[in-house]
């Protein structure tokens, strides 16, 4: 399993019901994560759920930033995404 494989498994068993895609490398990631864990959530809420599925890889420097994208499933069917 690739790195970015695993930090998407990390976020969808941290997410309820979530659906995520990582790219990225040398501790640089984008996140694209989708769920009904979001919902009525602001940007930031949202944002601290996915940091808080990668604690542990952001406190051992695994990781050094996290560029993140995070939608309800119907925002992300408003946005015309496919993951």
């Amino acid at each position: 399993m690739s790195q970015t494989e695993e930090y998407a498994r990390l976020i969808e068993a941290y997410i309820p019901d979530a659906k995520a895609k990582v790219e990225g490398g040398g501790g640089k990631f984008e996140a694209t994560v989708i769920s009904d864990a979001f919902e009525g959530k602001s940007i930031l809420a949202k944002h601290r759920l996915v940091y808080a599925a990668l604690d542990d890889q952001i406190k051992s420097g695994e990781v050094h930033a996290v560029s993140i994208r995070a939608y309800t499933p119907s925002e992300w069917s408003q946005a015309g995404g496919e993951l």
